[in-house]
């Protein structure tokens, strides 16, 4: 493989400095993966599932509620998973449960069952929507949580600040 490139990280190494955004055991740790694949791998689950919540959407639309349920939920699983290239799954479900995240943790993971109880229990395509939303909502609020002031400046730009 060849060295040079546009997207090459391991050619970044005094740039940025390896625990900077790799810090602790990546879940992946036993594979030996370079910086790059590992980014490579947290690129690639976030766009899987992507794919799979967009399929989710279509086959909603074809009214397949069953169908939308479980693969928007893996879909989502697998994007927070893929998080475990980057930081580490044990360390990142450490974060999660910090208490500047654990009540929008607690939201998204309830909502991620709120959305099998929907389709599964209650068999109704809005209420599933709207635990969608409820989830995208939480799981934007946990993602803003790790850049500095980015709730509050959230809160003040929709006049709550």
């Amino acid at each position: 493989m060849s060295s040079k490139g546009w997207f090459n990280l391991e050619s970044a190494t005094s740039i940025i400095p390896e625990n900077q955004f790799f810090e602790g055991e990546s879940a992946f740790s036993f594979l030996k993966l370079s910086r790059t694949q590992r980014l490579y791998g947290f690129i690639g689950c976030l766009c899987i599932g992507f794919v799979l919540s967009l399929l989710a959407s279509i086959i909603l639309f074809l009214g397949q509620l069953a169908g939308f349920a479980l693969l928007f939920t893996f879909g989502t699983i697998i994007s927070v998973v893929g998080s475990g290239f980057v930081i580490g799954f044990f360390r990142q479900l450490k974060l999660m449960f910090k208490p500047v995240r654990v009540i929008a943790t607690i939201v998204f993971l309830a909502s991620i069952g709120l959305v099998f109880v929907g389709a599964f229990v209650i068999r109704n395509e809005v209420l599933c929507i709207v635990f969608v939303i409820v989830e995208y909502l939480a799981y934007t609020w946990y993602s803003l949580s790790y850049i500095p002031y980015a709730r509050t400046a959230i809160l003040k730009m929709i006049g709550l600040g």
